[in-house]
């Protein structure tokens, strides 16, 4: 599945969810960019291939390598090994980095962000935030033809670089005592759970209308979230 197709099924989702019709999830592939072990593996086996085809293409066509040619070239391969393997991980950005993001890496950067986040939210928070990454994943490809400057791009930098970031955050602020304790009749890990739900529909609105090419609808669309937050308020305090 290519990622153009990806973004036509989260609109053909989004479409079907509002007719009420069913809707069939897609198979994604994993997050890119997280510098994992996986991904580490996956990157020393390429260099090393792309060392030995050097090699034997230098060996057939140039000269034979001969005992000392062979030995330069393993320790090519362990070389690279040990730099990719023990190479310092990408740091993970902060949301002062991610609202000054080009607009096509905030997706991408909010998303590795939210991904550090996940061991200090609560459980019943962890299937959303998977819906929400999977959206961002859309959203990224989307972005890449849109111009910094467009009436939309202020929308989308505004919900994924800003308040998505500060709602996540002011929930980390309740001490871990209080996260479970009602006030105003919910308890901050459910006013979490169903806020960022509301941004998982709000991403999945703008991929929508992206693909549909709506970019004015888009630029002018409800500020509801600031809605959200006025009733939230009792997250942070």
């Amino acid at each position: 599945m290519t990622e153009v197709d990806e973004a036509v099924g989260d609109a053909r989702a989004a479409q079907l969810r509002r007719q009420g019709g069913e809707v069939i999830p897609l198979q994604r592939r994993s997050r890119r960019g997280r510098g994992g072990l996986k991904t580490r593996v996956v990157t020393i086996a390429a260099v090393n291939a792309a060392i030995l085809i050097v090699a034997a293409l230098f060996g057939g066509i140039v000269m034979p390598l001969g005992m000392f040619g062979t030995l330069a070239v393993m320790l090519a391969m362990l070389a690279a090994t040990v730099l990719i393997l023990f190479a310092p991980a990408t740091p993970v950005p902060t949301p002062e980095r991610i609202a000054k993001a080009e607009l096509k890496a905030l997706p991408m950067q909010t998303a590795r962000w939210l991904d550090a986040q996940r061991p200090a939210l609560p459980a019943p928070a962890v299937p959303i935030l998977n819906r929400i990454e999977q959206r961002l994943d859309t959203l990224g490809v989307q972005l890449s033809g849109l111009d910094d400057d467009a009436p939309a791009a202020f929308e989308i930098r505004r919900l994924v670089g800003e308040q998505l970031p500060a709602f996540v955050r002011d929930y980390q602020r309740v001490p871990p005592a209080m996260r479970a304790t009602p006030r105003n009749g919910k308890t901050p890990d459910q006013q979490l759970a169903e806020g960022l739900s509301t941004i998982e529909r709000e991403i999945g609105d703008m991929s929508e209308q992206l693909a549909q090419g709506d970019l004015d609808t888009l630029a002018t669309r409800q500020r509801y979230l600031e809605i959200r937050y006025a009733g939230d308020e009792g997250a942070s305090t």
